[in-house]
């Protein structure tokens, strides 16, 4: 009877085991780009691979957090999107693997400048400009005034009428506050940023959820990455797409392998994939108009052109730094005090 129940339990123990191996990804990838992208890029790769991946989508600084926290025992193998600064600062706190991807070579000179600058720890995937986007319907309903530049957000005329992310979790509104700063020097960038927060009606931990908010009617005006709202226009929403007056900022969305990944060829497969024109096609296909770093892919139709925006020279090296970024998050909450 012992040897039965001896072997019965060595058979269920191997059971378990042949499951949760079965039931394992190969690959798990944090994702900061939108929603429908994550999904859909999950998709084709399964497809490709024939593996089965784990897609999480969360913020950029939520990503960054969870990277540091888990850097004795990884969890995830890539960081696929969000803003390349915080990419950059987790490339300087060696946390993230070098690689040279297989695409290297046709890379756009801008991304080929962003992998040198993050050692090789981080690769370019998209570029997108920073602006706001109004719902046309709703400020003519209201009698509002169309905002054309920075410095209208704070008008009084939108009391509670604005959306912008939190730089704490959301990297497009760290990028927002990295390019006031660029544009108007740090203590007049704060200055405006207290007069915009109380027209401020909500901080959003997703930086493209301000735009989104502003298509559906539920704020007259958000704050995020033009592209973002270009997908929202091209759904039917009566969105007009703003670049500020005063010039903006500009994001480039990086891809890195996270330092001690358990999968770590299958990352590197993933990175030359999302680097290859087939992979960033894949963007275009779940409706997102981001300008591709590769220079063999197709631009998207109604992707932003960037050559026609009045851009700042947006310094990566500083505002990519640990230092910098915590020194600006910690007076802005100590300033600014987003609560919601």
């Amino acid at each position: 009877m012992r040897g039965i129940t001896a072997l019965g339990a060595g058979v269920a123990l191997w059971l378990c085991g042949t499951a949760a191996s079965m039931a394992a990804p190969a690959l798990t990838v944090l994702c900061a780009v939108d929603e429908a992208w994550c999904s859909a890029m999950q998709r084709v790769y399964e497809a490709k691979s024939g593996l089965e991946i784990s897609m999480t989508r969360r913020s950029t600084g939520d990503i960054l957090n969870q990277i540091r926290a888990e850097k004795a025992a990884p969890t995830a193998d890539v960081w696929w999107g969000g803003t390349g600064d915080t990419h950059l600062q987790a490339g300087s706190e060696n946390l993230l693997e070098p690689y040279h991807p297989a695409h290297e070579s046709d890379m756009l000179p801008w991304a080929q400048n962003f992998f040198a600058l993050s050692g090789g720890r981080s690769a370019g995937i998209y570029a997108g400009a920073l602006g706001f986007a109004y719902n046309a319907d709703l400020l003519r309903k209201l009698k509002l005034p169309a905002p054309a530049c920075w410095k209208d957000l704070a008008d009084a005329a939108y009391r509670g009428r604005i959306e912008s992310g939190n730089p704490n979790s959301s990297g497009t509104a760290f990028t927002t506050l990295a390019t006031l700063v660029q544009l108007f020097g740090e203590d007049e960038a704060f200055r405006f940023l207290a007069q915009l927060n109380r027209n401020i009606a909500r901080y959003t931990s997703a930086g493209a959820d301000p735009v989104k908010a502003a298509a559906r009617g539920e704020t007259v005006i958000g704050i995020s990455f033009m592209h973002d709202a270009v997908t929202q226009k091209q759904a039917g929403y009566p969105l007009v797409i703003v670049a500020p007056c005063e010039g903006t900022g500009y994001e480039i969305g990086a891809v890195s392998i996270v330092k001690g990944a358990r999968h770590p060829a299958e990352a590197r497969r993933f990175v030359d994939f999302v680097l290859s024109p087939e992979g960033q096609s894949t963007g275009a296909a779940a409706g997102q108009n981001q300008v591709p770093s590769n220079a063999r892919s197709v631009l998207p139709a109604a992707a932003p052109d960037i050559s026609m925006i009045k851009m700042v020279d947006y310094d990566f090296a500083t505002f990519g730094s640990p230092q910098e970024r915590s020194r600006l998050l910690e007076r802005f909450d100590a300033e600014i005090a987003p609560t919601n």
